[in-house]
């Protein structure tokens, strides 16, 4: 939840909401109860509520737009979005309160006018369909707002990575670039996409039974893949989940899945030949009602998994579910059923939609910010990202806390804690 201001108004960007987390950290760690899904406490902004001009969302993953749906009663602004993700947030609203959100959609490199703020939609690639970074345009000077994003040339879905619109950059005098950093500690490239097919491929060809594939629920791309794969080895491509289901019916409603690929019903799994079964799943990082955790227990409704299957591990393990995955793979393997990591995999079986520390220069270097402002991440990664801007040439950094306020014009500065923060708990989906 960031938010931009000036001239005595604030545009709200993304509004994300985390998951089985605890609502203190101190110095990083957790500290008191865990609660299901956690956002950011909007008190300071809810108090003024009358000066927040709109919200714009990036994309839609949870940690972005995910606390929209129970927060909007608050705010009651105009939303501002991409048509994939003004999909994911209607099917949110439904059943809710708050279906009557205006909800504004715009394309790439659309401009519009919210309250003070003139802001374009700058396409970029990531791990989901129609992500966008912002240029936010103001009398006192212009911010680039990167959100999550990478260089990916192969995206699966979307259009490959352009250099040339952020080289553009550099002539608008940008004062300010707010840059993710959540892979700002790892060196070179981050993995394409579509580097993912071959490594998947691998594992499903060498297979004689079933095959389940852990991934994040709201990675189209990677379903596109699997998609592919069941589909070029005589596989049924089969989705244990609601958020699975839900995030393809998005993509099938605005166009980002391909017609050609098909999904069957659940119900229909457990009477294919094992051979001909290809499963993505919900619950990579060991949540214990998700669909991998059931199969593991042997309690899902639609599909039972027999000794020598495969459940290959599509994505990174979040830190802090070390324990969670632990405990979910021995399940699997006291019943001899094989798992596969990430980790395990000679070929990249998982991409990062987030930039490395190669990508990172080269964006620093094409847009040439007067100030780095590193977010979206933990103090490490923000200040390896700072360091990383230095090098690149940016005279500038900026780094904090949440509660900071960060002085861009007509000073540079920071106000150390201004802001009262924190988190809330919010009821479960």
């Amino acid at each position: 939840m960031n938010l931009f201001g000036h001239d005595n108004q604030w545009l709200m960007v993304d509004c994300g909401i985390t998951f089985d987390e605890p609502l203190i950290l101190k110095h990083g760690c957790a500290v008191g109860p865990k609660y299901d899904v956690v956002c950011a406490d909007p008190t300071f902004i809810t108090r003024q509520k009358e000066t927040l001009a709109g919200i714009v969302i990036t994309h839609a993953h949870e940690d972005h737009i995910g606390a929209l749906p129970h927060l909007w009663q608050r705010f009651k602004c105009p939303v501002y979005t991409t048509p994939y993700t003004a999909e994911i947030l209607r099917r949110k609203l439904r059943n809710t309160a708050n279906q009557n959100m205006p909800i504004i959609e715009v394309v790439s490199n659309q401009v519009v006018d919210i309250g003070a703020f003139n802001v374009q939609w700058v396409p970029m690639t990531h791990s989901i369909p129609e992500p966008h970074g912002l240029i936010i345009r103001t009398e006192a000077g212009n911010i680039f707002h990167t959100a999550d994003w990478k260089i990916d040339n192969h995206p699966v879905t979307g259009k490959a990575f352009k250099e040339q619109p952020f080289k553009q950059l550099s002539k608008e005098n940008i004062l300010a670039m707010i840059c993710d950093s959540t892979n700002a500690t790892k060196s070179g490239y981050s993995v394409s996409e579509g580097a993912c097919y071959r490594g998947l491929k691998q594992l499903v060809d060498g297979a004689e039974g079933r095959v389940v594939v852990g991934c994040f629920s709201s990675n189209i791309a990677r379903l596109i893949t699997l998609a592919k794969i069941a589909k070029n080895t005589g596989r049924y491509l089969v989705l244990l989940g609601r958020s699975l289901q839900n995030t393809v019916g998005a993509a099938k409603a605005t166009g980002h899945w391909p017609e050609d690929l098909t999904i069957i019903d659940a119900y229909h799994s457990g009477y294919l030949p094992s051979n001909e079964v290809l499963a993505v799943a919900t619950g990579s990082q060991g949540e214990p009602r998700a669909a991998m955790s059931r199969l593991a227990q042997d309690n899902y409704r639609d599909l039972s998994l027999d000794e020598g299957d495969l459940v290959i591990f599509s994505s990174i393990i979040i830190p802090g579910n070390e324990k969670d995955v632990e405990t979910l793979i021995k399940a699997f393997k006291a019943r001899k059923i094989k798992t596969v990591l990430s980790d395990d995999s000679a070929l990249p079986i998982h991409a990062s939609g987030h930039p490395c520390e190669e990508e990172l220069k080269l964006m620093y270097s094409w847009v040439r910010p007067q100030v780095a402002v590193p977010t979206h991440g933990e103090e490490m990664h923000m200040q390896r990202n700072a360091y990383l801007a230095k090098q690149s040439k940016v005279l500038r950094t900026l780094t904090g806390q949440n509660g900071d306020i960060f002085l861009l014009a007509p000073q540079l500065g920071v106000k150390r804690q201004a802001i009262k923060t924190g988190r809330i708990a919010l009821q479960n989906n």
